[in-house]
């Protein structure tokens, strides 16, 4: 335990402290934050979803025109 208490023990850690936490915020410097990826993504999605919907509605009337068909 008196090891720990050294001068040069301190110095040490408190050097390794303050140098990971610039290397943390020069990571995390770059990094995109807010709303921009999240608006893009949630457009992609609604576009996918109309697409998916205009599917079904055709599907639905090539559907309903075979029952017509096959009842004539």
């Amino acid at each position: 335990m008196e090891w720990l208490l050294n001068p040069w023990v301190i110095s040490i850690i408190v050097v390794a402290v303050v140098v990971s936490n610039i290397a943390a915020l020069k990571y995390t410097a770059h990094m995109k934050f807010g709303q921009h990826g999240k608006v893009k993504g949630t457009h992609e999605k609604n576009k996918r979803e109309q697409e998916l919907d205009d599917l079904i509605s055709k599907q639905a009337e090539n559907d309903q025109n075979l029952r017509h068909k096959n009842q004539s």
